[in-house]
């Protein structure tokens, strides 16, 4: 075998070994136990929770640029397997001992890891495909990338349940930290693709990226439209995946079933983000999608807070994941549609800082109107839902495909 074909065979085997490695990645066994990890085994408030969410997206806003350049100088395999040992590190960490600070430690550690990976993991797959010549594939191997993720989660899940019920909370998230370090050995049997590196993207600073980002959505009427709906009702939305094991807590479901339900809800978001069109088709167009979808998650919101029967909660939270944790996709390909390509990184990089902020203040007022009252905060969080679909101001002709 000669050189070209060993490389040839290298990058197609990058191609499965990616999957591999996003599965390992997403194989949280915590995500069905969460809300109970840090109440019950940790003792803290659920205003304490969302603080160390703020800590998370926040370390995440940190962090972006400076990792950024690690994939770039020491390559994206380097960057994929730090990813691996911190986040790793950060699970052990986390289990280690009921502590609000520890938590806070383990949070910083968990950012990290995922803005190690954050566009290394992607950009290793398409420029491996672009050796073998098979980048106009990259939709179809994409959406199998993504596809992977969540079915790691809907597997893990059910899996954490059981052994938080059986071994207890914390080994649920102790355990991560398995397919965590797993994923490192992966990272470094990568074939590292030869790119030409655009030296011009490295280094800015996160205010210029604000400031340039800004400056193109005051000229653009259209994509300022768009981010706007897309922060605001897909923030309000997001918050499902913080009060859903409080709502099941507060009827008294077991938690071996926690995990089954967020395995449900992946499942419901897989449907959903694969049928898209035939939606738009059933609902008479991509607007009365858009305003539907986002009333089915308004009222979903209400239910929550008025019903305590068991299946009318199980289907309010199903319809809010399925319609509500699928917007992120479907935003991002309308947004695209506005920016042009010689500013697309750093309009995106604008928007995802925003969304940011945004998410990180309003988990913490979540937090104290949580524990304040549940049933309130989710129909605060219903109405506020309806209130954006009223003031939207989205045209069909802003819906491009």
């Amino acid at each position: 075998m000669d050189k070209n074909e060993k490389n040839l065979k290298s990058y197609n085997a990058n191609i499965w070994k990616s999957y591999i490695y996003k599965f390992l990645r997403s194989a949280h066994f915590f995500g069905g136990v969460l809300i109970p990890f840090f109440t019950l085994w940790g003792g803290i408030t659920f205003a304490q929770v969302m603080i160390l969410q703020a800590v998370f997206t926040f370390s995440m806003f940190v962090f972006e640029i400076p990792t950024g350049t690690i994939a770039d100088r020491f390559g994206r395999k380097t960057s994929l397997a730090l990813a691996g040992i911190i986040s790793g590190v950060g699970a052990l960490i986390y289990g280690s001992f009921p502590s609000f600070w520890i938590f806070v430690i383990g949070e910083v550690l968990f950012a990290i890891g995922a803005t190690l990976v954050s566009g290394a993991d992607q950009a290793l797959l398409y420029d491996s495909l672009k050796q073998i010549k098979k980048e106009k594939e990259s939709k179809r191997i994409f959406g199998r990338f993504d596809s992977t993720g969540l079915m790691a989660i809907a597997i893990a899940a059910p899996i954490g349940s059981l052994i938080a019920k059986s071994l207890g909370l914390q080994y649920a998230m102790i355990l991560t930290a398995v397919p965590l370090l797993i994923a490192t050995g992966i990272a470094l049997t990568f074939k590292e693709p030869k790119i030409l590196t655009n030296k011009q993207a490295k280094n800015k600073s996160y205010i210029k990226i604000l400031k340039k980002g800004l400056k193109y959505f005051k000229e653009h009427k259209a994509l300022k439209i768009l981010a706007f709906e897309y922060i605001f009702i897909t923030m309000l939305t997001f918050f499902l995946v913080w009060v859903y094991q409080v709502v099941l807590q507060s009827i008294n479901v077991d938690l071996k079933w926690f995990g089954f339900v967020h395995a449900a809800m992946v499942v419901v978001e897989i449907i959903i983000l694969n049928n898209f069109l035939r939606l738009e088709k059933f609902l008479g167009g991509k607007k009365r999608y858009l305003v539907i979808s986002s009333l089915l998650c308004g009222f979903g919101f209400l239910s929550l807070a008025i019903f305590q029967n068991i299946y009318l909660v199980l289907a309010s939270i199903l319809l809010i994941a399925g319609f509500g944790l699928t917007r992120k996709p479907l935003f991002h390909n309308y947004m695209n549609k506005f920016i042009e390509s010689e500013t697309r990184a750093t309009v995106l990089s604008s928007i995802s800082m925003v969304y940011s902020f945004t998410i990180a203040i309003g988990n913490i007022l979540l937090g104290y109107l949580v524990d304040w009252n549940l049933n309130y905060s989710l129909g605060i969080i219903g109405l506020l839902i309806i209130f954006f679909v009223i003031i939207s101001q989205i045209k069909e002709e802003h819906l491009l495909d």
